[in-house]
């Protein structure tokens, strides 16, 4: 199934890429090109909007709870983050996706082209030695980069007076795009709050704070093309990440592999 989901925010508003419901997620058909051409016209225009990047991980916490899988399907840019998200997509949806849109490398090539066309960016996540290293390579890598602001909020829940005065201080930056690295599904549900009162693109990036502040290696791209990265991040962090990655991998295999026999028995094993 599928379905078009341009959100009329108003006339600066741009078109949407489309969006395919896969496991009960509407998933979006889209690349970096197509993906970044629309966030910066949003940026460009002061239209808020919110973009997430698809994980394995985040479809099937979306599958156990449906609060969260209503805060995705309000997001106007679900992009299919992980490989296997994007063979799905184009197994069970028919797409003919040739690439995923991976968050830390969108983040980059957004980062490229706010410098060169003066849109500020805001920080939003991590902790504090993450954003400053962060910051610092950030600026080192694209020259005239504007990082009007950044901030690492507290592990802890914050208050209603402290949620409602970070909006301010994004707000008040002038920043177009503000990448938010909280984690799935804290940065998801944080950006779909303030979807409205947050005058900027939200994206959702996850782990590219730490990635491109240099604290955590990104897997080689032989692992990441086949499909492979969350071995590589098993590998790094076991402990954090083998409950979520065995867990979360199966049951997605055995969702997609139901789908797939029911898809095949439905079109007469065409």
């Amino acid at each position: 199934m599928s379905r078009d989901l341009a959100r009329s925010v108003g006339s600066d508003a741009p078109d949407w890429p489309r969006k395919h419901l896969l496991l009960g997620v509407f998933v979006s058909e889209t690349t970096y090109e197509e993906a970044a051409d629309r966030i910066l016209a949003a940026a460009r225009a002061g239209v808020p909007a919110t973009v997430d990047h698809m994980s394995v991980h985040g479809l099937v916490l979306a599958g156990q709870d449906a609060s969260f899988r209503e805060v995705l399907n309000d997001l106007d840019i679900v992009a299919p983050d992980g490989q296997p998200v994007r063979w799905a997509l184009n197994r069970l949806c028919r797409t003919r996706l040739l690439g995923r849109v991976y968050g830390p490398e969108l983040m980059l090539r957004l980062c490229q082209r706010a410098a060169g066309e003066g849109i500020g960016i805001y920080l939003y996540g991590g902790e504090p030695d993450t954003l400053a290293r962060l910051r610092t390579n950030l600026v080192a890598r694209y020259p005239g980069l504007h990082i009007v602001g950044s901030e690492a909020p507290p592990f802890r829940p914050l208050t209603p007076e402290e949620e409602s005065a970070a909006v301010e201080r994004i707000n008040g930056s002038g920043a177009g795009l503000v990448f938010i690295g909280l984690g799935c599904p804290k940065q998801e549900i944080f950006a779909h709050r303030h979807r409205r009162s947050i005058r900027a693109v939200q994206l959702c990036v996850g782990a590219a704070f730490d990635f491109h502040a240099r604290r955590k290696k990104m897997a080689p791209r032989w692992m990441q093309e086949r499909g492979l990265e969350w071995a590589f991040r098993l590998l790094s962090e076991p402990r954090r990440l083998a409950r979520r990655y065995l867990v979360s991998n199966s049951i997605f295999l055995m969702k997609v592999g139901r789908e797939v026999v029911w898809s095949n028995g439905r079109h007469g094993g065409r």
